[in-house]
């Protein structure tokens, strides 16, 4: 007679909400060759995917989000599945916490294995064993066997007793076919400008000509929130739109050259390098992206002129196109940086005004905000759909109108904001070394741990800055850097690092401090321009850059210089 056996207690039912719903996610390549992934939840972050993936307005609940103690006391258990086209295979999850001493290696690590045929996991927090370092929720990993798999991630917080969750939201598809969706594009159109140069890019294309469409920005156009990274970013969308457009020849060719949280005061500096590559690409098209990146610009504008006006500029004469791109919370900078597009006569394309103010009409909305942003900063796969097809709208209209007898972009005239940095160059151990005479002291070493991006078409990366100088004290470096040189502006790039080894700075000029240089300031792998020197007309100056050396903290890199005849 066989005995009955009890069944295990039921999981008390708990009130949940995502904070990641049914997300493409795509792995590249780790140290060992196997696949990673990337889902930063700090700054914010997790507060804006609890918002609008989780349908949370508790502001309770929002600000226990915040930090690590808020999070214990909020949630009960992660529940975190995997779906993958292999569905015996097993991935590994980890929610890292960041520490407040060690931003990366004291902070507790929940982790779970998940198979990927989509049954639910959950981590108990009750089970964690926890650290005194715990700060604030820092990022989430995926980890595949292989690299470059997709996967689609859903991870909901259960929460504790005491706390309720609002329900969970159900979006319909959203058709990129309706004429409500295409009304939404055509919102997208601040202005067409003077199309001479467009016309010209897409006349060259059809009679077989060599043609180059560049992007450069900021991390949407790295393509950061596309799965994968290189084919489902909006610049390389909008490519494809644009070269069916002009003819779909095997002479058109891709340049991508976005580069994450950075402003245009880094994409001046880097842009002969990224994406003129040295010389050896001249450019047709350029589409530039900096419109949610740029509040760190000291100049307020004038960086971001000048890169306009030095591409105007170039030889090629290529034609331009400006793109404001728009975060979670309808930021953007659209209102400072359109008078450069308007003072030049450029198309330009706005995806805030395409899809923000659809975003709050209940009754006819098109998209929800969920669908559009795949963190509280980059668009989802179909949020960089929407930006390519705001681009190709632009090249759509200009098809259908007279072509301009000439344009002129009168860069003679009155700046917008400003031109100060139009003749910009980089300066570092490899380019326009004669600009200027180094005596590094202890900055003899060359950093290699770098921000990397994701150039064109590659899921490579590409280190940003590789020819720098580094200070390392654990390898006996000692004397600041200094150099004599003669300019009317400077540019400092330094390198911003979480590490705890990494070390704050002074900047000298002449005798006379500057600024401090703190990597802590962002505290991530990160290219930071600082100006040092912002003078009216060209003089002599000495600079020197001093390690404020602290126990471990003895690490310093400055990655070049941004420097103005």
């Amino acid at each position: 007679m066989k005995i009955a056996k009890a069944p295990t207690d039921p999981e008390k039912n708990r009130p949940y909400f995502y904070i990641i719903k049914d997300k493409e996610i795509f792995t590249q390549a780790d140290e060992k060759g196997r696949g990673i992934a990337f889902l930063y939840q700090d700054s914010g972050r997790l507060v804006s995917s609890a918002k609008f993936t989780g349908n949370v307005t508790d502001e309770k609940i929002l600000k226990l989000l915040e930090t690590v103690d808020g999070f214990r006391k909020l949630v009960h258990s992660v529940g975190v599945s995997i779906e993958m086209d292999e569905k015996d295979k097993q991935a590994e999850f980890v929610f890292q916490m960041y520490g407040k001493k060690d931003l990366y290696g004291g902070g507790t690590n929940l982790v779970a294995k998940v198979n990927t045929n989509a049954k639910e996991e959950r981590i108990y927090l009750s089970d964690i064993s926890w650290t005194e370092d715990d700060h604030v929720p820092g990022q989430i990993c995926i980890h595949t066997d292989a690299p470059e798999k997709k996967a689609f991630l859903s991870v909901r917080f259960f929460l504790n007793d005491g706390f309720d969750a609002p329900p969970q939201l159900e979006e319909k598809p959203v058709d990129t076919a309706s004429a409500e969706y295409k009304k939404m594009i055509d919102r997208s159109l601040v202005s067409l400008g003077n199309t001479k140069r467009l016309m010209t890019v897409v006349n060259r294309a059809r009679e077989g000509k060599k043609v180059n469409i560049c992007y450069i920005g900021g991390s949407i156009t790295q393509g950061a929130g596309a799965t994968p990274i290189n084919t489902e970013c909006y610049a390389y969308k909008s490519f494809l739109g644009f070269k069916k457009l002009m003819g779909n020849g095997d002479n058109i060719h891709f340049i991508k050259a976005g580069v994450g949280g950075t402003p245009s005061e880094l994409g001046m500096i880097r842009f002969e390098r990224d994406v003129l590559r040295d010389g050896a690409v001249s450019p047709d098209l350029i589409v530039i992206e900096f419109a949610v990146n740029d509040e760190g610009d000291e100049t307020q504008g004038d960086c971001y002129e000048s890169l306009v006006r030095h591409a105007l500029e170039l030889p090629s004469k290529p034609a331009i196109i400006l793109m404001f791109s728009v975060f979670s919370d309808d930021y953007n900078l659209q209102q400072r940086l359109a008078p450069v597009g308007f003072r030049y006569e450029l198309p330009m394309a706005s995806v805030k005004d395409a899809v923000v103010p659809q975003f709050y009409d209940r009754t006819n909305r098109i998209i929800t905000k969920h669908q559009y942003f795949y963190d509280m900063f980059h668009p989802t796969n179909l949020g960089h759909t929407i930006m390519a097809d705001c681009l190709i709208h632009i090249m759509e209209k200009a098809l259908e109108g007279e072509i301009p007898a000439e344009y002129d972009p009168r860069l003679q005239d009155v700046p917008a904001i400003g031109n100060t940095y139009d003749n910009v160059v980089l300066m570092d151990r490899k380019d326009n070394t004669d600009l200027a005479n180094v005596t590094p002291g202890g900055f003899v070493y060359t950093d290699e741990v770098l921000q990397s991006v994701e150039f064109d078409l590659n899921l490579s990366l590409t280190p940003e800055f590789p020819y720098n100088w580094m200070y390392d004290g654990d390898r006996g470096s000692e004397g600041d850097f200094e150099m004599e040189v003669e300019c009317r502006s400077l540019v400092l790039v330094m390198k911003d690092s979480g590490e705890v080894d990494a070390a704050a700075a002074k900047v000298y000029v002449d005798g006379e401090f500057v600024r401090n240089l703190d990597p802590y300031v962002n505290r991530w792998c990160h290219c930071n321009p600082l100006i040092v020197i912002n003078g009216k007309k060209t003089e002599k100056h000495h600079i020197r850059v001093a390690v404020n050396k602290e126990g471990i903290r003895n690490k310093f890199t400055i990655l070049g210089f941004g420097l103005v005849k």
